[in-house]
């Protein structure tokens, strides 16, 4: 195994399929599980994303077969991160407004600091314990990981790179994502992440509730959104070192422990299932959107849905605004102004958000909690509502949002943040008072 990012990839196609790949002929064993005797006497160990008697479509689970298995490691010992924060504060008073952040720079010792030590909550909700509710954080990272993996017992993440390609070495295999595209890492799969483009930032949804996966289409048909055959998977691979020492550090009731391994994670030779990293490219994504006139809800751009115990209130929708043709007639084009039960954080990869085309930078964050009234600015109003209704591109743009039924609470630190924005509220004050009665 390599994580060069010179390395030309190869992976499997589709979402959630029966995927089947060995590094090494022969190593998968045929007709069962557990042989008594593993081919070249690799250790099968399976690893269940899902209660072992969920419904089949929803069950997910994978066999890997390993040079030594997992429960070879050595005693855990508490490890400090206290910027990754696990569910809300309750402690915390969250001001019923709007609330966004300019882009986090990078530290100046940021090549110091690897994906682990680099992550900063921003906000969060549920309880990881309980199996709801997610965490928004940004990653601010300069150096590989080298001898040293995570592991996340709470939840699973969804990787948003902004600026830089990651490598993420799995369990599984080897995923190259860069700006424009995303991962998905299950809750429990061991990884790492080596950042071949130097300093690095993106931001990544951890959800600690049902497993995210392609939402239904309804009366979309059988066909649009994300596809299924777009998402891919990594081909196992294997670290070819014999005894080398990793550090392992895992994250377990939102505490972090570390443990040292005589030998790699990253050590399975083969394996089958259907619990596996993925990414997905959004150029890929089928946009829809209304040839006629009004603007369509924006849950016609989700990607991805964790779902709740209450249908069609999610858990968390991943959702994103890509390049795409508006070309409503007599409409006002962007989103419209909005009070929703659900809680929206919404980052920007690259490019320009239509309705909030000044003071909302790539790299940046805003979050519009239940209830909380958003809309358009003064100048996305003002544009929209004289401009000339021709049909218009949005092009070079990549806004997306984490929505949740859920609130989301900031973190004392992302409130006390030099980047966020006091003065947000005033990109509405110039909104007057145009009613003109006949």
């Amino acid at each position: 195994m390599s994580s060069s990012h010179t390395t030309e990839r190869r992976y499997q196609s589709g979402f959630g399929n029966e995927y089947a790949t060995e590094a090494v002929a022969g190593a998968l064993p045929q007709g069962r599980n557990s042989p008594q005797r593993a081919p070249f006497d690799l250790y099968p160990e399976l690893i269940s994303g899902t209660a072992f008697t969920a419904p089949r479509h929803e069950n997910r689970r994978s066999w890997v077969y390993r040079r030594q298995p997992s429960v070879v490691a050595g005693r855990y010992k508490p490890y400090a991160q206290a910027s990754w924060r696990t569910g809300g504060d309750r402690e915390v008073a969250v001001p019923p407004e709007p609330m966004r952040w300019h882009p986090a720079p990078l530290p100046a010792n940021v090549a110091d600091i690897d994906f682990v030590d680099g992550v900063h909550t921003l906000a969060a909700n549920g309880d990881a314990d309980a199996q709801l509710g997610i965490a928004v954080h940004m990653y601010l990272a300069g150096r590989s990981m080298e001898k040293r993996a995570f592991v996340n017992a709470d939840g699973e993440i969804l990787f948003v790179p902004q600026q830089g390609r990651l490598v993420i070495t799995s369990e599984m295999g080897v995923l190259e994502v860069k700006p424009g595209e995303i991962a998905l890492v299950p809750r429990g799969v061991v990884f790492k992440v080596a950042l071949p483009d130097g300093p690095s930032r993106g931001y990544l949804c951890e959800n600690y509730g049902a497993q995210f996966r392609l939402p239904e289409l309804g009366p979309i048909g059988s066909n649009g959104l994300a596809n299924a055959r777009d998402f891919q998977a990594p081909v196992a691979a294997y670290e070819h070192e014999g005894e080398v020492a990793y550090e392992l550090v895992k994250k377990f009731g939102g505490r972090f422990w570390t443990a040292p391994t005589s030998h790699s994670p990253f050590n399975v030779v083969a394996w089958h299932g259907n619990l596996s990293p993925v990414k997905y490219d959004t150029v890929n994504f089928m946009t829809i959107g209304s040839i006629s006139f009004d603007h369509p809800d924006p849950s016609i751009f989700t990607v991805l849905t964790s779902p709740s115990d209450t249908p069609g209130t999610a858990n968390c929708d991943f959702v994103i605004f890509p390049p795409r043709w508006l070309v409503m007639e007599n409409t006002f084009r962007p989103p419209w102004y909005h009070r929703n039960v659900m809680s929206e954080f919404m980052g920007l990869v690259y490019g320009e958000y239509d309705a909030k085309p000044g003071g909302f930078k790539p790299g940046g964050a805003s979050l519009h909690n239940a209830m909380v009234p958003h809309g358009p600015d003064e100048e996305a109003f003002d544009k929209a509502s004289h401009m000339d209704l021709k049909p218009q591109k949005l092009d070079n743009t990549l806004a997306f949002m984490f929505e949740s039924r859920y609130r989301f609470i900031p973190t004392e630190a992302a409130l006390n943040s030099p980047v966020l924005d006091d003065d947000y509220a005033d990109c509405w004050a110039g909104l007057k008072d145009q009613f003109k009665p006949a």
